[in-house]
C-alpha cells in the first residue's frame, strides 16, 4: 500500500527523516556528554586530555607493559599526594582493607604474638585458647615457611600478610622447635582474634591506671569493662587515664568514653566543615554520674582522638592534665571503602576543643609539664643491626647510653664500638644468661629494651606525677 502522493513528497519525508535522526543523534550526544561532564567533572579539565593520552601511550607503548588496574590505582594515589596533607591517602586493594581492618574489634589469624630476630621470625607469645596455641605452637618457635613459602628474605608485614587471612581457612607452618632436629609442620584453622586496646590495674590507695592503646570499634566496651573490673575490686579514689603515644582512631568510641566521664549536655567538641557549611557538636549523654577524679597522662605522640578526650575531660570535666604537650592533630579524616577494598582517607573537616581552641599544629598543654627520663628519648636500634670492635656511630653512641643507664660502665669512646664498650656488653650478655659475644645482635637488643622498660616502670615520673595529683586532690 503506498501513503505517498507522489515521488516529491516520499523524497521530502525521506528527508525529513534523515534530519530527524540528524538532530536527535546531535541532542543524545550533547545531553550525553553534559551528563558525563557533571557526572565525571575531571573530563571538563583540560589536562584531563594529558591523562588520557599518557595512559593509552603506556598500555600500547611501554616496552614492559602495564595492568589498568595498577595505572588507575597509582593516578588515584598520585591525586591525592598533589594535596600535600600528611593525613589524607589512598590506600589500593588489600593494603585498604588492612587499614580498616586495624580498627575492628578483630582480626583474622591464629593468634600468635611474633618477632624478629637475626632474620628469623619467633613466636612470642599465644592468645589464650587461640588456633595457635590449640594448635601446639610453643613460644620460642622458630617460623620457617608459611603454605609452603618460605620466610628467608620477606619482611615481617609479609609474613601477617601470609598468616592472616579469611575466617575458617587454613593456613600450614612449618616450623624449627630449640632442641629439636627435624621440623614440625602444623595445619591450623585461621578464627577471629580479639585485638585489645585498654589495659588496667588497680593501685595503691584505690587508683584506677587505664592506659587506651588507641581507639578502635570497641575500645569504648573495654573500657567500660575495665572500669566495672576496677570498681568490683575496690571503690575508686581516683581514674589515671593514660592515652602516652596514642596516636587516636575512631571517633564514635571516644565519645561514648567522654559521656561516661563528662556530665552531662557538657560539650566534648565540635567538628567543623570545609567554608564552615556544616559545625556538628558533640554533647555528653551520660547516664550516671562520674564522680571520681581524674588525670589525664599525654605525651607528645598522643595524636586526635586522644587529643580529643584529652581537651574535653580538661575542659569539660575538670580533669588534670599531667605529662607533656600533645602532638596536635586537629583536623578529622573520612575513609571511604570501595567494593575491592581500597580506600580513600581523606581531611574533611577540623575538630575545636569545648572552648572553641583548634589544636592543629599547637596540641593541649598539660595542666603540670613533666618529662620523662633522658634514657625514654634515645631513638631504637633497628632489626638487623649489628655492632662489634670497630664499629662507629649513632648506633654505637645509642648502645653505650644503653649500657650506662642499666650500670655497665664504663662504655668506651662516645661513638666508637671500642674494647671497653665490648667487655660493658659482654657483662651485660653474661648477667642476661646470652651468648657472651662481646657484640651487638638482635638478640641483645631485645633483652636490652626489656630491662629499660622495666627501669622506666620504677622511675615513670609522669606517673608518679599523676598519682601525687590524685592523692593530693590538688
Amino acid at each position: 500500500m503506498n501513503y505517498f502522493t507522489s515521488a516529491a513528497a516520499k523524497q521530502r519525508f525521506l528527508t525529513l527523516c534523515v534530519m530527524g535522526a540528524v538532530v536527535f543523534t546531535a541532542l543524545g550526544f550533547a545531553i550525553g556528554f553534559f551528563w558525563m561532564g557533571n557526572q565525571y567533572p575531571m573530563i571538563k579539565e583540560p589536562t584531563f586530555k594529558q591523562f588520557t593520552v599518557s595512559y593509552n601511550k603506556i598500555m600500547n607503548d611501554y616496552l614492559n607493559g602495564a595492568e589498568p588496574k595498577k595505572l588507575i590505582n597509582g593516578a588515584i594515589a598520585g591525586m591525592v599526594s598533589s594535596l600535600e596533607d600528611p593525613y589524607s591517602r589512598y590506600l589500593a586493594e588489600e593494603k585498604g582493607s588492612a587499614y580498616t581492618q586495624s580498627y575492628e574489634g578483630e582480626i583474622y589469624g591464629i593468634g600468635a604474638e611474633l618477632r624478629e630476630e637475626e632474620g628469623m621470625f619467633i613466636i612470642t607469645g599465644l592468645t589464650k585458647g587461640a588456633p595457635a596455641e590449640r594448635g601446639g605452637l610453643l613460644t620460642g618457635d622458630i617460623i620457617l615457611s608459611v603454605d609452603n613459602q618460605k620466610l628467608a628474605g620477606k619482611t615481617f608485614e609479609e609474613l601477617l600478610g601470609l598468616v592472616r587471612g579469611k575466617e575458617g581457612t587454613s593456613v600450614s607452618l612449618q616450623i624449627q622447635r630449640p632442641n629439636q632436629v627435624e621440623p614440625i609442620t602444623l595445619k591450623l584453622k585461621r578464627e577471629a582474634i580479639p585485638v585489645h586496646t585498654v589495659t588496667s590495674e588497680l593501685l595503691e590507695g584505690g587508683i584506677g591506671h587505664v592506659t587506651i592503646s588507641r581507639f578502635a570499634e570497641k575500645t569504648a566496651d573495654e573500657f567500660e569493662a575495665a572500669i566495672t573490673e576496677l570498681q568490683a575490686k575496690q571503690p575508686l579514689k581516683g581514674l589515671l587515664l593514660d592515652m602516652r603515644s596514642n596516636p587516636g582512631g575512631l571517633l564514635q568510641p571516644t565519645i561514648k568514653i567522654a559521656s561516661r566521664l563528662i556530665p552531662k549536655n557538657k560539650v566534648i567538641l565540635n567538628v567543623v566543615y570545609k567554608n564552615e557549611r556544616q559545625t556538628i557538636s558533640y554533647k555528653s549523654d551520660q547516664k550516671k554520674e562520674w564522680k571520681v577524679p581524674i588525670v589525664v597522662l599525654v605525651n607528645g605522640q598522643s595524636a586526635s582522638a586522644s587529643e580529643v578526650l584529652t581537651a574535653a575531660l580538661k575542659e569539660s570535666a575538670g580533669a588534670t592534665v599531667v605529662g607533656e604537650k600533645t602532638y596536635g592533630k586537629g583536623v578529622v579524616q573520612a575513609f571511604n571503602q570501595f567494593k575491592d577494598g581500597s580506600v580513600l582517607s581523606l581531611t574533611e573537616a577540623q575538630w575545636k576543643t569545648p572552648g572553641g581552641t583548634w589544636i592543629n599544629k599547637t596540641g593541649v598543654s598539660p595542666d603540670f609539664a613533666v618529662a620523662l627520663p633522658e634514657y625514654t628519648k634515645l631513638r631504637p636500634l633497628a632489626i638487623g643491626t649489628h655492632m662489634k670492635i670497630g664499629s662507629y656511630g649513632e648506633d654505637v653512641k645509642t648502645l653505650q647510653m644503653m649500657l650506662k643507664e642499666l650500670g655497665y660502665s664504663p662504655t668506651g669512646q662516645e661513638g666508637m664500638f671500642d674494647k671497653q664498650t665490648a667487655a660493658a656488653l659482654t657483662k651485660f650478655q653474661k648477667a642476661e644468661k646470652l651468648e657472651a659475644t662481646g657484640s651487638f645482635n638482635d638478640k641483645t637488643g631485645y633483652k636490652l629494651l626489656e630491662r629499660l622498660r622495666e627501669k622506666l616502670g620504677r622511675e615513670d615520673s609522669q606517673l608518679i606525677k599523676g598519682l601525687e595529683v590524685l592523692k593530693n586532690g590538688s
